[in-house]
């Protein structure tokens, strides 16, 4: 069992939401890249895929929920993938902006390649996907993140460096 107002396991339903603000995200985005042409729709996809394994790899190996059921389903993937890591080194980590860069280039352009396909010739599909990215990165991810998944995550009450980068003034 969990601390109160924590989850040990999250429900799925918790997960299927979370998981799809994420994927719908990426899809959504890999429609916009492919625009420019299949090379440029791999190399966006290479760079998520890279971005998830790094994740899985160095993050989720020392969570709380590797092996268990985390808000995204990450805990179990990376279970499957790899052993455990330490525990004490999750939330020893520092998170700087420099390791924020590359989430913020898979989330960003899309946005920006589809404005400029925007102004180059318009396309209502353009539009209604560049609005869609930037619901789903604002509202859709702080929804998700702000009454999903860190309000009960026991990982936070353990110690989560993403939340001491976010809630630095």
């Amino acid at each position: 069992m969990g601390e109160p107002g924590t989850h040990e396991n999250y429900p799925r339903w918790t997960v299927f939401v979370c998981s799809s603000v994420s994927i719908a995200a990426y899809a959504i985005g890999a429609l916009v890249i492919h625009q420019l042409g299949i090379v440029w729709l791999l190399l966006y996809l290479l760079l998520i895929t890279g971005l998830e394994i790094r994740l899985l790899r160095t993050a989720c190996v020392s969570c709380h929920y590797h092996g268990r059921l985390c808000a995204f389903g990450r805990g179990k993937v990376s279970a499957l993938l790899f052993r455990r890591g330490d525990p004490r080194r999750f939330a020893d980590r520092k998170v700087t902006l420099k390791d924020l860069l590359p989430d913020l280039v898979v989330a960003l352009a899309p946005v920006i390649v589809g404005v400029v396909l925007l102004v180059l010739e318009f396309h209502w599909l353009i539009l209604v996907a560049v609005i869609s990215l930037v619901v789903l990165a604002t509202l859709g991810n702080g929804y998700v993140r702000g009454s999903l998944a860190c309000r009960m995550c026991k990982q936070r009450q353990m110690g989560c460096p993403a939340e001491r980068f976010f809630a630095r003034r």
